[in-house]
């Protein structure tokens, strides 16, 4: 544990098999306790978890009664409660009035019979108003689409799981630097100067998609996906199948922002230059839109547009900042090649060159 603790191994230091292994069980040894930790905070939170995930399904069907035209049968559904409810309290509106004019009679009159039959009158208005606005009461008053659950123990593990994507999302950042600080020591130093960078930008970069998938793309998809056909179908939405599509989804939007990583590793590498890749934008582009259709599932255009803009721009940002990178330091004197590197410096900073065609 001590070892795991302190800072990461230099490239010098020369373990034995038996030094290596009780590096890799300390470093995962963290790796665990911290994932417990953010397991027990997550499912300690579980229900604000699960309203943050069941967001994207607020939009996916119009519950709220607005459409009169709809032909969904959920939808014709919430239509006639509300509708009902709505009617349940004028009726007891009415009645309430009722009530009132007979009590006025009942004390107008001098007869006994009519009074005696006027306040009964009010009574049974008043009975009758009661049990309407009762009704209209009843109407129900949450009218957000949720996922369904069908078998016994469904509900306690589709908790369970949602809490722990949750926790593994949280303690990222952790556990790539336990990664990390195990493999340093294989890197030279000068290899450490490309991975250092790099890698501080994986949780970073991660982060941003999830977050531009779970607010951007994946209530597009969901309401796609769930009002299609719906005037022929009883969509009723799994929370098992739901909480894997939404975390398959974000996840890989998460990953596809690692395209700049990519391109930095390939260029700082040696293996493409930039000028290569920006000649090259085409089949870049081709490449990118089959990644965001792999990834967005659906056959809607604009989903995939959606997640395919983003891509396009950080793979162009991604050339200028190798084109930058290489321009500043090529990259064969990170590898201890100096001035004599067998790449020209040139054609690393063909981005910022005033003449290129």
């Amino acid at each position: 544990m001590a070892t795991a603790l302190r800072k990461p191994l230099s490239h010098e230091d020369r373990l034995s098999l038996t030094e290596h292994l009780d590096e890799l069980r300390s470093r995962l040894i963290i790796c665990v306790l911290t994932l417990v930790a953010c397991f027990g905070f997550t499912f300690w939170q579980n229900e604000a978890i699960l309203k943050i995930v069941n967001e994207p399904l607020k939009e996916t069907q119009n519950l709220d009664g607005s459409n009169a035209d709809s032909k969904d049968p959920l939808e014709q559904a919430a239509r006639y409660q509300i509708l009902s409810g709505r009617a349940f309290a004028g009726e007891a509106a009415a009645h309430r009035r009722a009530a009132v004019a007979y009590k006025a009679l009942a004390n107008r009159t001098d007869n006994d019979a009519e009074k005696r039959e006027f306040t009964l009158l009010a009574q049974q208005e008043l009975a009758a108003a009661k049990t309407s606005q009762a009704a209209a009461d009843a109407t129900p008053k949450n009218q957000e689409r949720l996922p369904v659950t069908l078998g016994v123990a469904e509900p306690f593990t589709t908790t369970v799981s949602v809490a722990f994507y949750a926790a593994l999302l949280i303690a990222l950042p952790i556990l790539l630097w336990q990664a990390y600080a195990f493999v340093l020591p294989a890197f030279a130093p000068g290899e450490r100067k490309i991975a250092l960078p790099l890698m501080s930008m994986v949780p970073f970069l991660f982060a941003a998609g999830v977050a531009f998938g779970y607010f951007v793309v994946l209530p597009r998809a969901v309401g796609f996906l769930q009002n299609f056909n719906d005037d022929d179908f009883d969509i009723l939405l799994q929370a098992r199948d739901y909480y894997k599509f939404a975390v398959v989804f974000i996840a890989g939007i998460g990953l596809l922002f690692q395209i700049p990583i990519v391109v930095i590793a390939i260029t700082r590498l040696g293996i493409l230059t930039p000028r290569q890749l920006q000649k090259n934008w085409g089949y870049v582009l081709l490449a990118l839109a089959i990644l965001a259709a792999v990834v967005t599932p659906t056959p809607d255009p604009i989903t995939m547009l959606l997640a395919m803009v983003p891509l396009f721009l950080l793979f162009e940002i991604s050339i200028l900042l190798s084109a930058w990178l290489n321009r500043v330091s090529p990259p064969g004197s990170w590898w201890g090649e100096g001035d004599d590197a067998d790449e020209d410096e040139d054609s690393y900073a063909i981005a910022f060159d005033d003449d290129e065609d």
